[in-house]
């Protein structure tokens, strides 16, 4: 088989990727010519784990191409995806130029039948749209072909992305024709072979369930926060209370860890945009509008609590920040809590001296820029600190020696911004500390 990647971000590499790996011919197509280069040449434009080496083997085999083409790589293809943005408007929906740019472009250069399948998140109704494009562009041209729209969207999680392509709990297809069915179930029999996950649906029921499964996963963690806020108040424990729950089968126990507010590529953007439909339609998504007010102030938390600490002016103050992006195992830096604690740090008069294992080539260049010193390590950032803040709860900063940051730090004061850190250990060692959740 070959089939045709549109868009070389996340999504797109990941995907291209990881088919090319069990055999099938892909040619991943982007509009960046740079980005292009430099994936000739085994630069990743993203950060995730194992992706380098799967990219660089497959494309040193031949089974995994990259070109600006896009009328040369659909040529013989049996699907093509869709895997481009879908930024937010400024009204919180999901854009869909560049979606249906590519579906127009695919209309323009297909010569026989081919599945268009959109991995791009998009709202309900999309498939009708991109099936529209192709058609104008076929009429355009004065020629009848045939061909399907899917809806095949991806439910990878930063960090663990290729496990879960290789290895999912369930591949949903949107499909309103046969001959696009057995094509999609020859395309994806690689990674059934311990166990039948296809999920076959209508095509408005597959893109609902994206963002129906996006929307609930931040409801847990937002509904999380606010419960975590509420245990302060009254003396209760969140970890406890965490546990308490999570027990319950109903309930499972992920997603519901607190924290300092979700962030990156899919949870905002997907909550606005669902939100957004609703409206179209005449519905508000009341719990869902909640999802996301909670997530704003959960982010503003942590400074919170430093102020209380410290004072509301924090002039001439310095803090070590761990962790910038918005969570372990990626560089992923949209929508990242880091961000807003940074930017409220300086406008109360702080500095911050910030390490990332990954994530600082990213914050230069799109965040916080030269707002932030950047450390060489995590050591490095709290010199001199006068308390140390941990934002992304990256392996390498579970058990740090307390024993060298207490000589470091000016004060002895850690905010722990995903409760990682024993609290009744750290007061032996002399150190005040600040969870979420916990008094």
């Amino acid at each position: 088989m070959k089939i045709t990647v549109v868009g070389t971000g996340y999504v797109g590499l990941v995907s291209g990727a990881c088919f090319s790996d069990v055999g099938i011919e892909v040619v991943c197509v982007d509009i960046d010519q740079k980005k292009i280069e430099g994936l000739r040449n085994g630069i990743m434009p993203i950060y995730e784990p194992g992706l380098e080496g799967l990219v660089n083997r497959n494309y040193k085999s031949g089974r995994l191409q990259f070109s600006t083409n896009l009328a040369e790589a659909i040529q013989g293809s049996d699907v093509a995806f869709i895997a481009v943005g879908t930024p937010p408007g400024e009204d919180g929906s999901a854009d869909l130029k560049f979606v249906l740019g590519v579906a127009e472009e695919i209309g323009r250069h297909m010569t026989d039948y081919i599945v268009v399948a959109t991995k791009s998140t998009v709202p309900v109704t999309t498939g009708e749209k991109v099936r529209a494009a192709i058609k104008a562009s076929l009429e355009k041209r004065g020629v009848d072909l045939p061909f399907a729209v899917a809806s095949n969207p991806e439910f990878l999680k930063e960090g663990a992305a290729i496990e879960d392509f290789l290895k999912p709990d369930r591949i949903v297809i949107g499909v309103d024709d046969e001959k696009a069915e057995e094509i999609m179930k020859r395309l994806y029999k690689p990674f059934q072979l311990s166990g039948d996950r296809l999920i076959y649906m209508d095509i408005p029921s597959a893109e609902m369930t994206k963002y129906a499964s996006n929307a609930m996963l931040a409801t847990k963690i937002s509904f999380m926060n606010d419960i975590a806020n509420l245990c302060e108040l009254v003396g209760a424990n969140v970890n406890m209370v965490r546990k308490g729950i999570g027990t319950d089968q109903r309930i499972g126990n992920k997603f519901i860890y607190p924290g300092v507010g979700y962030g990156g590529s899919c949870f905002p953007k997907d909550v606005k945009a669902i939100v957004k439909t609703g409206k179209q339609y005449g519905y508000e998504l009341k719990v869902l509008q909640a999802v996301e007010e909670v997530n704003e102030a959960q982010k503003h938390v942590l400074v919170n609590k430093i102020k209380k600490h410290f004072g509301e002016d924090l002039s001439g103050m310095t803090f070590a920040m761990w962790g910038l992006s918005f969570k372990p195992n990626t560089d992923d830096m949209r929508e990242a809590p880091a961000v807003v604690i940074i930017e409220e740090l300086i406008a109360a008069g702080a500095k911050v001296k910030a390490y990332d294992p990954v994530a600082m080539k990213e914050a230069k260049a799109h965040y916080v820029g030269d707002k932030v010193t950047y450390c060489k390590d995590a050591y490095d950032a709290c010199v001199d600190a006068d308390a140390l803040l941990l934002v992304t709860e990256w392996s390498e900063f579970r058990i740090p020696s307390w024993e060298v940051l207490g000589k470091l730090l000016t004060n002895k004061v850690v905010f722990d911004g995903r409760n990682i850190y024993d609290r009744e250990y750290l007061k032996e060692l002399g150190f005040q500390s600040y969870g979420i959740g916990v008094n």
